[in-house]
């Protein structure tokens, strides 16, 4: 949405909604224990309630239904494939909210709208009006002519300084390519917990730092068995994180509404399970909107399979993105181009005459066939080297991730020959 809000020069706001849990009605019968500072005439009494109460576990629930009736009443239609997405179409007006918990971001061309919307919502919970969106969840948002920048520098540097490594050496890469950890890697840790500490808070870091995918994806199949080499490993991500810190996705001004993607997978990878790693990353335009590294569920008997399984998982994203794109009205004008640097992989999906050798393959991989057939998608062969999905799929030298990295259209803020002109 902000890559959308971007590309079409629209309006970015974003409101808070006062005690909000407090707002929900409760469809069951709950009772509460009285508080014990509060005089009743007789002992043992409880207290039925009528609105729900922070801290029961129907809460978020029922405010969740709560907000979404209000909206669905002012005239919004909800996204069901994201019940986070709500849009309103009228004629040339158009206007999205997507909501987190209590927390709204609203984007659209019509001002009025907006401010519409927003008086309403405050006539029925009271709000907090945040103004131009500039600071969500922890993510930093920039916006200026040539477009959108969101980034979470201040939650790196709080990361940093939490285990110790504001002052530390920078590296260039992640991860280190010639290391091959498995769960025999170093010494077991006594105690794994900065290790898990540590692994979840960079899992919330790739929100917006793609070029930490692959390595975080790596450290998290080790939380139950955390070693030494493990731990070594994650903190060599700080210190990838310390040269840039303010590193984050930019959503060009100037960007198209075509889609294209790239899908790639790793063979045989991992050490312990011997499974690949598939990788996926799209782009709306040229600003990246959606990637994914992950190991795959079983193991593949060759590359091309593995290649297969991964364009499988790029088709499934394929089919969500053209989905959202209709029903925010902007339907798809041609098909979607995965590129694969497999050749027999694309081969396999264009035809039904290799039955010998993907018999052993499951049923939805062969979603990738359907969809070339049906023209949601178009398969197209690039050179390994032109492969932006590489670096989701294995650690690579310096070299050659800087450079798959650089075509991401990524961008760091505080780099002071891209500060002007930004507010």
């Amino acid at each position: 949405m902000l890559a959308l809000a971007a590309a079409k020069k629209c309006h970015l706001k974003q409101l808070d909604v006062n005690t909000a849990f407090l707002h929900g009605d409760l469809d069951k019968e709950v009772y509460m224990k009285l508080p014990p500072s509060l005089a009743v005439s007789q002992p043992g009494l409880v207290c039925k309630l009528q609105k729900s109460l922070y801290g029961l576990k129907q809460a978020s629930r029922q405010w969740n239904i709560k907000l979404t009736q209000t909206l669905v009443d002012a005239g919004y239609k909800q996204f069901f494939d994201d019940h986070s997405l709500f849009i309103k179409k009228q004629s040339e007006s158009f206007t999205a909210i997507l909501v987190y918990v209590d927390d709204l971001v609203l984007t659209g061309n019509d001002i009025g709208e907006i401010n519409s919307i927003k008086q309403d919502l405050d006539d029925k919970f009271k709000i907090k009006d945040l103004g131009d969106l500039k600071y969500f969840l922890g993510m930093e948002v920039a916006c200026s002519n040539s477009g959108i920048h969101i980034y979470q520098r201040k939650y790196t540097m709080d990361l940093l300084r939490d285990f110790g490594y504001l002052d530390c050496k920078p590296l260039s890469t992640p991860f280190d390519y010639s290391q091959k950890l498995s769960k025999e890697s170093g010494t077991i840790l006594t105690d794994n917990t900065v290790y898990r500490q540590l692994i979840g808070r960079l899992l919330y870091l790739t929100n917006t730092r793609p070029d930490i995918s692959y390595a975080v994806e790596r450290l998290s199949q080790f939380l139950d068995c955390a070693t030494t080499s493990h731990l070594q490993a994650a903190f060599r991500v700080l210190r990838y994180l310390k040269g840039r810190p303010a590193t984050g996705l930019f959503f060009s001004s100037t960007s198209n509404l075509h889609l294209t993607g790239f899908a790639d997978a790793d063979w045989a990878t991992c050490a312990d399970t011997r499974r690949s790693v598939s990788g996926y990353c799209f782009m709306l335009g040229n600003s990246l909107i959606s990637w994914k590294s992950k190991k795959q569920t079983t193991v593949a008997k060759s590359s091309a399979e593995a290649e297969y399984r991964s364009i499988a998982v790029a088709t499934c994203e394929a089919s969500w993105l053209s989905f959202l794109m209709d029903f925010i009205g902007l339907p798809l004008q041609k098909s979607i181009t995965i590129f694969c640097d497999n050749q027999s992989t694309i081969h396999i999906a264009n035809n039904s005459i290799f039955h010998e050798r993907t018999k052993h393959i499951e049923v939805d991989c062969h979603i990738v066939r359907e969809k070339h057939l049906s023209g949601l998608i178009h398969l197209m062969p690039v050179r390994s080297k032109d492969q932006l999905a590489d670096f989701l799929t294995k650690a690579l030298p310096p070299g050659p991730f800087l450079a798959n990295v650089s075509k991401l259209g990524l961008l760091d803020l505080h780099n002071s020959s891209l500060q002007e002109g930004v507010t």
